[in-house]
């Protein structure tokens, strides 16, 4: 054997995890602003030795490496501070949707073997109306802004504990850190597993894709229950940079904290972003201190892309990627020129077209996304069937519809799972709906599919206007306008808001559902 691939017995492997970052700021950067949240404004060290407090009581109440710790929280100090609480003790964090009732809490978390809960008085009653079927030992229900029976008060129990480091565990960085559940818009959610090591590369390789510095001041306004959250959360933390979260999205809160901050980084999905777009002042003359704007969780429609470049130059990224932990990446570098793009992968990252043989198909022909990288999850928790399903040969297999172009540019198609199938041809929802969001009436547009006994499916539009126009006219001019004879709409549903998850996925299943109920009122749709 070569001996220049043997390691040395005595050569230390140093674990790439997390639970020293914070440490290591509040010691060697202890007044940097670290952490905002409303009128909390908390350097490295306060946030430090608040975490430590929060730590030390989750031991106290036998928390330890490889415990799971449940949240049922909107955005609050309370939670961002709990991912690193727990990450000092090894063990591992499972936040839920604050959106989540009845029997899915029940389902999510006894499905993650929760060992304690975290919530607000707001979703107390929620988890109570279930809680004789949870599997939580009784002392282990926290409440963060309050006291009520049956249930533990945080604030006393943080400030009964010390603020010193805590014991610290023996990690490697293979160890379990957090099990996201996925958001759900196209089946039962799933626990995706993710290490120390996985978390590790967010912070580093993302850091890198997005040019985040020590003197980045990154500001959230989604909820940070979502993995799409931790694309800024994690290199904030191993940067150590200003995190400011909000407790929710709304335009005009973002518009002033964006500039009240100086930030210089932030997130945006589509819905948030067409809203922002709304207002006159988002641009860069008055937001003159922001480098990035990440578009993530959806495709934004090619108008509503080049509107935002327009007003912000050389800042807009945009992302593709799974929670499971393949993405690509759209750098402001390029993204006046590849519009209709989502970028390519990072650093470690490969991806293929493949066609349902699995063959790699060539440049301009639309088959499924796979991929690999190091921030991949290892699995399902607890579901080896559907891991072997999505893991193949150390491949993800997304479930998306994509082509690359002749320089490796990724082009979506939509999922698998919303393709329309009409007189046996492939139709693609999202060329539609860059057609209909080019209508001055429209603000935001989903197609999909519904059964026609002549084509097999045939695309419908829901619709949501900024001004006066019937079903009628907005067929008409989508069906001139469009080139293409299958991708002709059959009707137009117009919808007062579109129903989606927390994350701000359009969830088209319920708005099929919508479409076959109205179709049972008089004089409704063709």
């Amino acid at each position: 054997m070569n001996e220049s691939l043997l390691v040395n017995k005595n050569t230390y492997m140093y674990p790439l995890t997390i639970n020293h970052w914070l440490t290591q700021h509040a010691r060697f950067r202890p007044n940097h602003l670290a952490f905002v949240f409303g009128d909390t404004r908390l350097t490295f060290a306060e946030l430090n030795r608040s975490v430590n407090r929060m730590a030390n009581a989750l031991a106290a109440a036998g928390i330890g490496k490889g415990d799971k710790v449940a949240t049922v929280l909107p955005n609050s100090r309370e939670l961002y501070e709990t991912f690193w609480a727990v990450a000092k003790l090894g063990a591992v964090l499972v936040p839920m949707s604050p959106m989540v009732r009845g029997r899915g809490l029940v389902n999510l978390l006894n499905d993650a073997d929760s060992g304690l809960v975290l919530t607000d008085m707001a979703h107390a009653p929620f988890l109570d109306g279930v809680r004789s079927d949870f599997l939580i030992p009784t002392a282990n229900y926290w409440l963060t802004d309050g006291e009520q029976p049956g249930w533990q008060s945080y604030s006393v129990l943080w400030q009964a504990a010390s603020d010193t480091e805590p014991p610290a565990p023996d990690l490697v960085s293979e160890d379990l850190y957090n099990i996201m559940y996925s958001s759900g818009t196209t089946g039962l959610p799933k626990g995706i597993m993710h290490s120390h090591f996985v978390r590790a590369m967010y912070g580093s390789l993302f850091a890198n894709a997005y040019r985040i510095r020590p003197e980045s001041v990154i500001m959230h306004s989604g909820s940070i229950v979502f993995n799409g959250a931790m694309l800024t959360f994690m290199p904030a933390m191993f940067i150590g940079c200003t995190y400011v979260l909000l407790k929710e999205f709304s335009v005009q809160p973002v518009l002033r904290t964006l500039a009240s901050e100086e930030v210089t980084h932030t997130i945006l999905v589509p819905t948030q972003l067409t809203a922002c777009l709304q207002y006159p002042e988002f641009t860069i003359n008055t937001l003159p201190t922001i480098e990035y704007i990440l578009s993530v969780g959806s495709p934004l429609l090619s108008e509503q892309k080049e509107e935002l470049i327009r007003r912000f130059p050389d800042t807009f990224y945009e992302l593709y990627g799974l929670t499971e932990g393949f993405i690509t990446v759209l750098d402001k570098t390029v993204s006046a020129q590849k519009t209709g793009s989502v970028g390519r992968p990072i650093w470690f990252s490969e991806m293929k077209i493949v066609n349902d043989d699995g063959q790699e198909l060539p440049a301009g022909e639309v088959g499924e996304i796979i991929g690999r990288a190091p921030f991949m999850t290892s699995g399902y928790y607890k579901k080896p069937v559907q891991t072997v399903e999505a893991l193949r040969n150390g491949w993800l297999y997304t479930g998306d519809l994509g082509y690359v172009d002749e320089d490796g540019y990724l082009f979506l198609a939509g999922r698998k799972k919303d393709l329309i199938i009409s007189g046996g041809v492939n139709v693609y929802p999202k060329d539609i709906e860059e057609v209909i969001i080019r209508h001055p009436a429209v603000a935001e547009v989903a197609v999909f599919g519904i059964p026609h006994d002549d084509w097999g499916e045939t695309p419908v539009a829901a619709v949501r206007l900024t001004a006066e126009a019937t079903v009628d006219e907005l067929r008409n001019w989508t069906n001139t306008t469009i080139e293409a004879r299958y991708q002709k709409i059959t009707a137009v549903m117009l919808v007062d808001e579109f129903p989606k998850n927390v994350a701000g996925k359009i969830l088209k299943n319920e708005l099929r559902e919508l479409y076959f109920e109205q179709l049972k009122k008089p004089s409704n749709y063709p």
